[in-house]
């Protein structure tokens, strides 16, 4: 049995209603649980990344709620991810979101593209955040599902090399607000959505 989580986190969850994922998003996310368990059916490693266009937002948000969420439930062998179609950098606003909901995250310091180490519990290896392509040498090339977390990256990346699964599974996006007064709110708002919907889908695998 594994230590639990960070207990902010654990409370976090703990908070999550999954009433308030509409029965269209739920059919939404059920390629994403067909996915997971039949890897987990056949025990083999289950590699999720999550893509969006500039891999600064909503796929980090996903890559590490999945991550956390896969662990929180106890579905071993997952091994979680993200991308872009470009690389630019970790946007500040996310990592601010996560470290008020409870994650441990230190940071290189580099000016350009920091990498991030993000924790969700104690003995378990970080989550490495930062910016890159969906095919960066970091990630999977075979046997993993794409998820496409931005429309744009969905209508002008119609073929990710590798991809065992493509699932859209998109989300409005945060930048909107950069420069107004609910930027705050609204980027918790997101990660808030995120959370309640993997964990949806990790309740799901039997």
């Amino acid at each position: 049995m594994k230590s639990k989580l960070y207990p902010e986190i654990e409370n976090y969850i703990q908070d999550l209603k999954i009433s308030t994922i509409s029965k269209d998003r739920k059919d939404l996310l059920q390629s994403l649980i067909n996915f997971i368990q039949e890897k987990k059916d056949k025990n083999l490693e289950i590699k999720l990344n999550f893509i969006c266009t500039h891999n600064s937002r909503r796929s980090h948000l996903s890559q590490i709620w999945s991550q956390t969420m896969a662990s929180y439930h106890n579905i071993e062998n997952v091994t979680c991810y993200s991308g872009g179609t470009e690389a630019t950098a970790v946007y500040p606003m996310v990592i601010e979101t996560l470290t008020k909901t409870g994650f441990k995250i230190a940071s290189n310091d580099a000016e350009i593209n920091p990498i991030y180490d993000i924790k969700f519990r104690e003995n378990e290896l970080s989550v490495k955040g930062f910016s890159k392509k969906y095919d960066d040498v970091n990630n999977p090339n075979e046997s993993f599902a794409a998820i496409m977390t931005c429309s744009h990256a969905d209508e002008n990346c119609p073929f990710i090399s590798g991809a065992e699964k493509r699932i859209p599974v998109t989300y409005d996006d945060p930048k909107a607000f950069d420069n107004t007064p609910q930027k705050a709110a609204k980027y918790q708002e997101r990660s808030l959505q995120i959370a309640t919907e993997l964990f949806y889908v990790f309740s799901m695998i039997e």
